[in-house]
């Protein structure tokens, strides 16, 4: 039987969908976190029959002056994937008010919420991740995140803090070396690590465990909400479903190009799920660590 989906879109314009990265290079190592996202697009837009055109940012990833002309190109495709840490408002606020389909790979808030999104639910994963440190011993747990403001950190922050209400629990924004022996001197036993694109708060974070010669879980737990740069399994957190974002993200834009739904419908925003990863990193207060 032919894929609804694939048969609404015989109607369409030019069967092209757009994918739009704030990056100026599109992320082409495995390595990368975005590089799955990347994956799932390929394969769905793939499997209904739809050419990708990719388009790059000017202003570098973490710029919010990105060059609305660009953005306005986009238009050439029948709807537009978009990815990145933050939003143009007034570029992208401009192609919703003028009703061209858009989707956000990453739950977006910005501009009253009227942007459709497809994204991973962050605040219940982080909160589990959290959760599994308290159920270990863990008090005193400092959570490090990067000191810029995105959506993700925000929920990933949001979790960690509805987990430890009530807890001596801290939140401490990178703001160059830290040092891990003074933190375990502090009384902290456990650290929580955002992941970000450019992992800066993981790698600070392994920087000073070795320069502390400190290893987890003996001198400190360690749990990374997302994974750490190559996938290390070992690493306690969870795993976002990038891939599946990125299958589902390419079937809402279809569905947004087709009118099948509006960019106001409440199913044109979705959270997936995130699998936890259990890892090594993670173990009892009393091994090594002050109580």
């Amino acid at each position: 039987m032919p894929d609804p989906v694939a048969t609404r879109l015989a109607s369409s314009r030019n069967h092209m969908l757009g994918l739009y990265t704030f990056k100026t290079t599109f992320p082409t190592d495995v390595a990368d976190s975005y590089y799955p996202i990347l994956v799932g697009v390929e394969e769905e837009a793939a499997a209904l029959g739809q050419d990708l055109i990719l388009f790059t940012g000017r202003g570098g990833a973490d710029r919010r002056d990105h060059d609305a002309a660009a953005i306005r190109r986009t238009r050439v495709a029948d709807g537009c994937l978009f990815f990145g840490r933050h939003v143009p408002d007034e570029a992208i606020g401009g192609l919703l008010d003028s009703g061209f389909p858009l989707v956000y790979i990453g739950r977006r808030p910005e501009l009253d919420n009227r942007i459709p999104f497809v994204g991973a639910d962050y605040v219940r994963a982080s909160a589990k991740v959290v959760e599994q440190l308290i159920h270990h011993g863990h008090r005193n747990i400092r959570y490090l995140r990067e000191p810029d403001d995105a959506p993700s950190s925000t929920d990933r922050e949001r979790g960690f803090r509805q987990a430890t209400a009530g807890l001596p629990a801290t939140v401490h924004r990178l703001d160059g070396v830290i040092d891990l022996v003074a933190w375990k001197n502090e009384g902290i036993t456990a650290v929580v690590v955002e992941e970000t694109d450019t992992s800066t708060a993981y790698t600070a974070v392994t920087n000073a465990l070795r320069a502390g010669n400190l290893t987890c879980p003996r001198d400190l737990s360690l749990a990374v909400l997302g994974r750490p740069p190559g996938q290390a399994e070992h690493v306690t957190g969870f795993a976002v479903p990038r891939r599946e974002m990125g299958r589902q993200a390419v079937r809402l834009l279809v569905r947004l190009i087709t009118r099948e739904l509006g960019q106001d419908s409440p199913a044109a925003r979705q959270l997936l799920p995130c699998e936890p990863v259990a890892g090594t990193t993670v173990g009892p207060v009393n091994q090594g660590s002050p109580a």
